[in-house]
């Protein structure tokens, strides 16, 4: 049997849609400059976990943020027990993601993302906040319920935090319920990066062992939804990110595939 992606649900919640707290995680009280000290050592003897080379500046759009990977395994189970232990600041982000996930969508939670962020799945592109907020706040319209059972932080550094998440999805027409997992990349603004609001430039949700590779037509259709389920909803919390449309962008990367040879390192996440 297959088990269906998040992204298998979406598809089919917005053609009906179309047609018609945060939990808390005792965490070690590091500061944030403890923390990133305590990372870059951790990252030396890493040597798997390469540089993605994001720009220095927080002036480049979100394009540039993009991790590119691929992995040994479509396997993205998390381990809650392997978990790396995150700054306050950097748990904060995380339990306000995992909100975002389990349809507990915030004005401030979407502040979350930079203007000129994107947000790339199986079944979405949104090139910029005000896209993104009309996906955040379109689940709860899908979903009658999002529960997260677990996620495992496997690396928070200068540039990106990454986890495995499991979450359960449970359709509003439908009565059921899909668990399904991911990898989960979040690229960090670097002006933000060091700060008690931390902000996202790039979110990636891969769903299995390949990346995307923006072309063809299902690339097409999810930058299509992306671009017009915002024209479909009233809510009203949207008109906070409306000066967001006209936010940095640049043309969509092509890679002509979403293995290796797409610009795509295969990494190990199963370690």
């Amino acid at each position: 049997m297959i088990t269906p992606t998040r992204s298998h649900l979406l598809s089919h919640g917005l053609k009906n849609f179309l047609s018609k707290s945060n939990l808390t995680h005792p965490q070690k009280n590091f500061t944030v400059n403890e923390h990133n000290a305590e990372v870059r050592a951790i990252m030396s003897t890493q040597t798997q976990q390469q540089s993605f080379g994001f720009p220095k500046s927080s002036s480049a759009p979100g394009e540039h943020f993009e991790p590119r990977q691929t992995a040994t395994s479509e396997d993205y189970t998390p381990d809650p027990s392997k978990s790396i232990k995150l700054s306050p600041a950097r748990q904060r982000l995380v339990d306000d993601i995992i909100a975002l996930y389990s349809c507990q969508p915030t004005v401030e939670r979407v502040k979350r993302y930079t203007p000129d962020c994107v947000y790339d799945d199986q079944f979405v592109y949104a090139n910029d906040r005000y896209k993104m907020a009309g996906q955040w706040f379109a689940l709860p319209k899908l979903f009658k319920s999002s529960i997260n059972e677990s996620y495992e932080v496997i690396r928070s550094d200068d540039e990106i935090i990454q986890f495995k998440n499991k979450q359960s999805w449970t359709f509003r027409l439908i009565p059921k319920t899909a668990t399904i997992t991911g990898l989960v990349s979040l690229s960090l603004d670097p002006d933000s990066r060091d700060g008690e609001f931390m902000q996202i430039k790039y979110h990636k949700d891969q769903a299995n062992e390949k990346d995307y590779s923006h072309e063809g037509l299902g690339f097409s259709f999810k930058k299509w939804q992306a671009d017009n389920v915002v024209k479909h909803m009233d809510t009203p919390e949207l008109k906070e990110f409306e000066a967001d449309k006209l936010a940095a962008k640049e043309h969509v990367r092509k890679y002509g595939t979403g293995k290796e040879e797409g610009d795509a390192p295969k990494h190990d996440f199963t370690r």
